[in-house]
């Protein structure tokens, strides 16, 4: 039985008697931060306790800032209705069948089962490799055509060839393969993550997979309209799916790595899995403020701020600590929101357009707080023209370069860029886009519904030792209870930060004309009413 539990209550709570207040030796933005990443708001996981505290502590913040309430009747909340899907790894079980016998998977080491969609109960179907996955007609890449998958379950390898932007190979991978495999009449799929751009590594995903995943309750904002099997294989255990192939996976992977096409053959295995799991539902808020703007004509318009503040609340234990406190990721992002917000609204002149200040819930389960508002928005949906997004942008070490993910989809980035050199900074590209971080975050649900979005990040130069910071910070800090108040910040450098998105968004609330895409841009095909278009 499905079940929706209110896991959240509109009233504001007293903060005091849970969390350590801010002390003047701080910056104000880690002041936010020394509350939201306490132990006291247990990794604030969409529907729980502790993101309801949260978000209560936003609203709170937002208010003292001068933001309008901008959620639903009156107050600062959009609630979001999830379905919960938990999956009980001990009680599943996965197989390989072939004509020389049957290998047992074991879920947890050898395959981790999502739960972030509808998974079958019960699924038996031959396996298919197809490349990467990608289905990008338009411009003559298709691992999906000539290939019969009906009934089938798909392998796909993360990456692309090196012929396709990593915007094309990122919206492929993302948007278009859903779609793609539903057309196909396939059952299910299964990802190997290449291991040279795996974020963190196999042992820390077990520990994860254990969480709930989560999907829109609304089935017309879900990826599938069916039960489809759904798993990532360890790439250390991946040549069990090519045993039978007369191919190997190191084959496959050396192709990879090399951005090159690759073969799509029958892997010669079906694989069975009967999957044991549970469904219930939460309701959960978004937190929405708005400064509204002063132009007579513009402040009509909408410029989005907006950070995500769940992150992955209490799981398996790491060196002792089992609160996921998310401290960078997210809220950092959280804390830069909310003092741009009252930066902006304690200025001489107010912006010419209006800001949402948008926090956002389920941002951790698949970009699903942004996909509701970005669809279902608490201002007119035609009226917002640009977003700017922050997500772990990590300020740990001197602000000298940044990371616009977005720069050369639209004019956002000349603006970034722009504003980036009048502080004495410059802008570095992707240096990693088989990663496809450019629509792992929320500014990629505002995109996909035709408003021009950037994200900002800071970056190291390539061989530097803030280069290797960052990577380390990947690899022992993130989606991990060690990314908490101890570590290492430059609080310096998240001031620095902040007056910089200050000056980012006033200049993209004042121009006289909206954002709109590069006529270049691949994600320009989003927009629909031709609004955004560079004329």
């Amino acid at each position: 039985m499905r079940s929706f539990v209110v896991a959240f209550a509109f009233a504001a709570t007293s903060l005091a008697a849970t969390a350590a207040e801010p002390t003047k030796a701080d910056s104000a933005w880690w002041g936010h931060i020394k509350v939201l990443a306490s132990d006291a708001y247990e990794g604030r996981l969409t529907g729980s306790p502790g993101y309801l505290r949260a978000a209560n502590y936003v609203a709170t913040a937002f208010k003292a800032a001068g933001l309008t309430p901008a959620g639903a009747d009156g107050g600062y909340f959009q609630p979001v209705k999830f379905e919960v899907e938990t999956i009980n790894a001990a009680r599943s079980i996965v197989s390989l069948a072939s004509d020389q016998g049957v290998e047992t998977l074991a879920v947890g080491p050898d395959i981790i089962l999502s739960a972030r969609e509808v998974q079958p109960a019960a699924v038996s179907a031959p396996l298919m490799f197809i490349g990467y996955g990608l289905h990008l007609p338009e411009v003559g890449y298709d691992d999906f055509a000539d290939q019969d998958l009906k009934g089938k379950i798909v392998v796909v390898i993360g990456g692309g060839p090196s012929s396709l932007s990593a915007a094309m190979k990122s919206h492929a991978s993302s948007y278009a393969f859903p779609r793609a495999l539903q057309a196909a009449g396939a059952v299910g799929f299964i990802r190997i993550q290449n291991p040279a751009a795996m974020d963190i590594p196999w042992t820390r995903l077990m520990a994860l997979s254990g969480q709930p995943g989560m999907r829109l309750a609304d089935p017309a904002l879900q990826n599938y309209h069916r039960p489809i099997f759904s798993a990532s294989m360890n790439p250390a255990r991946a040549e069990l799916l090519f045993a039978r192939s007369g191919h190997s996976f190191q084959e496959m992977l050396a192709l990879a790595n090399a951005h090159a096409p690759l073969p799509r053959f029958a892997l010669g295995q079906t694989l069975t899995a009967s999957v044991v799991s549970e469904i219930h539902g939460v309701v959960s808020p978004n937190v929405v403020g708005v400064l509204e703007g002063s132009d007579p004509a513009l402040k009509a318009q909408y410029v989005v701020v907006s950070a995500h503040l769940d992150h992955l609340g209490v799981g398996e234990p790491i060196k002792g600590d089992r609160v996921y406190h998310g401290a960078m990721d997210n809220a950092s992002g959280v804390a830069s929101l909310i003092e741009t917000a009252r930066s902006m609204h304690a200025a001489a002149t107010p912006p010419r357009r209006s800001i949402v200040f948008l926090a956002i819930c389920g941002e951790e389960k698949g970009l699903l707080g942004s996909l509701a508002f970005a669809e279902h928005p608490t201002v007119p949906k035609s009226a917002i023209v640009a977003d700017v997004n922050m997500d772990e942008f990590l300020p740990l070490f001197p602000l000298r370069h940044l990371l616009v993910l977005g720069e050369g989809e639209s004019t956002l980035g000349a603006l970034a860029r722009a504003v980036a050199q009048a502080r004495g900074l410059d802008t570095l590209p992707d240096p990693a886009p088989d990663r496809n971080i450019f629509v792992r975050s929320d500014q990629y649900s505002f995109i996909k519904t035709g408003v021009p979005s950037i994200a900002l990040k800071f970056q190291g130069l390539p061989g530097s030792p803030e280069e290797k910071i960052e990577k380390d910070w990947n690899t022992y800090r993130y989606h991990s209870p060690q990314d908490d108040l101890t570590q290492p910040v430059d609080l310096a450098a998240a001031d620095a930060f902040d007056a910089y998105l200050v000056d980012l968004v006033r200049r993209v609330a004042d121009e006289d004309q909206r954002p709109r895409w590069n006529r270049d841009s691949f994600f320009r095909r989003f927009d629909l009413t031709g609004a955004a278009s560079t004329q």
